[in-house]
């Protein structure tokens, strides 16, 4: 029997990062087995992963700190520790508040900020960035995922979270060729998990602080973030009246006539790739 430590008992102290500083407090344990820790100060976090998930782990290291030279804002890589135990990442905390937890109100104020913030990401130059996060291989990672009856139903839109997966997958097949090609002529460089909490606010300007939770970034279609924040930001507008004043507005403020098969075809084929 191994005695190595399990996801929940990895620390960054166990794996020695954070200078040894033991004043960590436990944020939550995510659903790929990492354990996440914030210091006493709030000022830094702490991602911890089996020796398995290592390499997951390093990826997103690469790109925190590769998206931290091109401009766009978000936390910066401050320790990284692997070993025997396992790996921990440690990074500067964005300072505002998550999107998803202000008012529709305030994230009304806030959405130009939002449009503009997506937008600049979004013309980073592709050809400075080395991680790709393409149809391809994400259709592939949904293969996986559902040959692995991995699917989590709460991921799924409601209308479908009594469908098998496999039909849902067998429902996007037909359109890869199309969306390929669409991908290939709109390619940019994608957050790749554009939802709400991972949006920081300024409470007091309501402006972007920040971009966290970056390990999907990568060139892709952009359509694949946008679909992602808009039908997120739904769970937070009134109405749909309003949700859709939303989108308009976003659009004008980004500079995009949204094509919305695409954006329902991306916002259909992201929970099959998370399991």
């Amino acid at each position: 029997m191994s005695d190595r430590p399990g996801p929940r008992t990895l620390s960054p102290v166990l794996l020695g990062a954070g200078d040894g500083d033991g004043d960590w407090l436990p944020v939550t344990t995510g659903e790929s087995g990492a354990a996440v820790f914030r210091s006493a100060d709030a000022a830094r976090y702490a991602k911890c992963v089996p020796t398995a998930d290592a390499a997951g782990l390093k990826a997103e290291r690469d790109r925190v700190a590769w998206l931290g030279g091109q401009g766009v804002p978000g936390p910066r890589v401050l320790d990284w520790h692997c070993g025997d135990a396992g790996a921990c990442l440690v990074t500067s905390a964005v300072p505002g508040v998550p999107a998803d937890q202000v008012s529709a109100a305030d994230l009304r104020v806030s959405w130009e900020s939002i449009a503009d913030a997506v937008r600049e990401l979004h013309e980073v130059p592709v050809g400075q960035c080395p991680f790709r996060r393409d149809l391809d291989t994400m259709v592939a990672v949904a293969r996986d995922v559902v040959t692995r009856e991995a699917v989590n139903p709460e991921f799924l839109p409601v209308e479908q979270q009594h469908t098998p997966a496999t039909e849902l997958l067998a429902r996007l097949t037909p359109q890869v060729a199309r969306r390929r090609d669409q991908e290939a002529a709109d390619t940019v460089v994608c957050h790749g998990d554009l939802c709400l909490p991972n949006i920081v606010l300024d409470p007091r300007t309501l402006n972007v602080s920040g971009f966290i939770d970056l390990g999907r970034l990568g060139l892709a279609d952009r359509h694949a973030d946008l679909a992602l924040l808009l039908a997120n930001a739904r769970e937070t507008w009134p109405d749909e009246e309003r949700a859709r004043a939303a989108d308009m507005a976003f659009a004008e403020r980004y500079g995009i006539a949204l094509d919305h098969d695409r954006l329902r075809f991306y916002l259909h084929l992201d929970p099959l790739t998370w399991g």
